[in-house]
């Protein structure tokens, strides 16, 4: 990333944690995925459970790496034959693992999901809900954020997942009702009810779709 694009993300970045803040969430900000991967750590006692989605910005701060290595309780779903059971585990677990399609420069953040595990551990269940988004994703507003998560997010995952859907071949959201379509609830966060519940780490890298 150029020195000046990481100058203007820094400065925005603040905004962005002043605005998440105000919707009673948590946020802090880091230079460098290894920064990040510090801060995530520090919030996440020893013995804690842990569950994810499929969150490429997790993985590629080494966060899952260091939890499955750690003194954790981390629930892999992709050691379980029962997936669904791994997903409702995630429940009750104390930190759910998260990035999201797109965040409003005043800390409103939207999701896409195609089985709901996520939104739905995002919105109601799981202790603590830690977010790791890369500064790529902050949008201006939310209907730049919802076509940022429809017109480039969803698009790469459904090409990502191997899924025939009609934006693998366009590269856009084309509105479809494919069978395999991964755009079927959306998740705006604008506020939350529970105090710290929360916690954002927005990063200074290109990280995720």
């Amino acid at each position: 990333m150029e020195e000046m694009t990481k100058k203007r993300n820094a400065l925005l970045a603040k905004k962005v944690i002043e605005g998440l803040r105000s919707r009673n969430m948590e946020a802090d900000f880091a230079e460098t995925k290894e920064e990040a991967l510090e801060k995530a750590l520090a919030l996440i006692p020893e013995g804690s459970s842990i569950s994810m989605g499929g969150s490429m910005s997790v993985h590629a701060i080494g966060l899952s790496e260091a939890l499955k290595n750690g003194n954790y309780d981390f629930i892999d779903r992709d050691a379980y034959e029962d997936k669904r059971k791994a997903m409702l585990l995630a429940y009750d677990a104390d930190f759910f693992l998260s990035s999201c399609n797109a965040m409003t420069e005043d800390g409103v953040m939207v999701n896409i999901d195609g089985n709901a595990n996520r939104v739905s551990a995002i919105a109601q269940g799981p202790k603590h809900v830690l977010f790791i988004v890369g500064m790529n994703k902050v949008c201006k507003d939310v209907d730049h954020a919802m076509k940022r998560a429809r017109n480039v997010a969803s698009p790469i995952n459904a090409q990502r997942f191997g899924l025939k859907t009609p934006c693998t071949q366009t590269g856009s959201c084309m509105n479809c009702k494919s069978a395999d379509t991964i755009c079927c609830q959306f998740l705006i966060t604008r506020y939350s009810r529970h105090a710290g519940r929360i916690h954002v780490i927005l990063v200074n890298e290109d990280l995720g779709y």
